[in-house]
This record gives structure tokens, C-alpha cells and sequence, in this order.
């Protein structure tokens, strides 16, 4: 299970930006990222594979077009439970705290998509501990 991309944005509800590091801060978010602050949803994850599976020849996506924060490999997100914790990276703990989302409005990564998988395959969590985290960190799941 590993970090394959991290994106930001400045505004919610736009696609986000790939960067390749980024600092986690405790209860926050990652720093500079529109979705970070002191609430329940302040980093969002996707798996890699639900990115390709909604892109088509006709139509390919990219990191960061369902303004997900962290993309994945290995990790069913939509199948852990609220309240899982893991590691990314060396010293960042994230607990996931919301599967899915309702989506009141069509934004712009639905009008650029045409669909977004982020309610039904992305998943919510806080920051419990901040630190450092990079494309090709290892994600390890805390086992309690």
C-alpha cells in the first residue's frame, strides 16, 4: 500500500494540483490545501484503481480530478471502517472519519468528468499527527 499522488488546491469544488510532497498538520490538513481546517474532512483519499476504472479511452483522468488530496494503491478505501487509522509516510497518523459524501451540487470536476466517484469511493479523515508525507511513501494500517 503506498502514495501514489498528492494534489492541493487553493478553492473546494475544483480539480486540484499534483505536487509531489507535502506537509500533514495535526488537526488541520495539508498546509495550503482549501479542504484543510478544523473539521472532520480535512484530507480525502481515493484508490488509484477507481480513477482508472471511471477513465475510458475516450476520456482519460488524472490524479486530482476528483479533487482527491492523497491517491493510493493497494487500499479499498470504501471498505475500511470509520475510526481506522494508518501511517503514511514516516510520522503522519490520519483516522479515517467519513466514507463517501453526498453531493448537494454539480461542480466542476462533475461537469469535467462527467460523473465523480468521490461520494461513492473516497473516504474523509483528520490529521492525528502531522508530518511529511511523499509520492511513493508506504501507508501502513494501525493495528490497535
Amino acid at each position: 500500500m503506498k502514495i501514489v499522488s498528492i494534489a492541493v488546491s487553493r478553492k473546494k469544488g475544483t480539480t486540484k494540483k499534483c505536487i509531489q510532497q507535502a506537509e500533514l498538520i495535526e488537526n488541520h490538513g495539508i498546509k495550503d490545501d482549501a479542504h484543510a481546517g478544523d473539521w472532520h474532512r480535512q484530507l480525502s483519499f481515493l484508490a488509484s484503481e477507481s480513477i482508472e476504472n471511471a477513465s475510458s479511452e475516450a476520456f482519460k483522468l488524472s490524479f486530482g480530478d476528483f479533487a482527491e488530496n492523497i491517491a493510493t494503491t493497494g487500499i479499498d478505501w470504501k471498505t475500511q471502517p470509520i475510526g481506522q487509522q494508518f501511517n503514511l509516510g514516516e510520522d503522519a497518523i490520519v483516522e479515517i472519519t467519513q466514507i463517501g459524501k453526498e453531493c448537494h451540487q454539480k461542480c466542476a470536476i462533475f461537469y469535467r468528468t462527467g460523473d465523480c466517484i468521490m461520494p461513492k469511493e473516497g473516504v474523509f479523515a483528520k490529521v492525528l499527527n502531522g508530518g511529511i508525507i511523499k509520492v511513493g511513501d508506504k501507508i501502513e494500517r494501525v493495528v490497535k
